[in-house]
């Protein structure tokens, strides 16, 4: 399975910035459906952060599907890459 890669970065209240992947099938391209994944991977966070737009969040590349990110992407429509303060 090819996936788009959406490279995303959403700002905490606390000033640091949440790096992020969005990983979702290629032939996923309407921006709302991939903004509100994301959206919804922030709201599962204890902490506080600011909305998630076009800004923050920015089509990066396609590449093949791990067998981990099929698995989620069929269990969810997408998969998250934890890159930097996402904890």
């Amino acid at each position: 399975m090819k996936v788009s890669i959406w490279d995303t970065y959403v700002p905490r209240k606390n000033g640091t910035i949440m790096h992020f992947d969005i990983v979702v099938p290629s032939n996923v391209k309407d921006e709302q459906i991939i903004f509100e994944y994301g959206k919804e991977y922030v709201m599962t966070k204890e902490y506080e952060a600011y909305d998630l737009t076009a800004k923050e969040c920015r089509f990066c590349h396609i590449k093949q599907a791990t067998h981990e990110m099929i698995s989620k992407i069929k269990e969810k429509g997408y998969f998250i890459i934890e890159m930097e303060h996402c904890n």
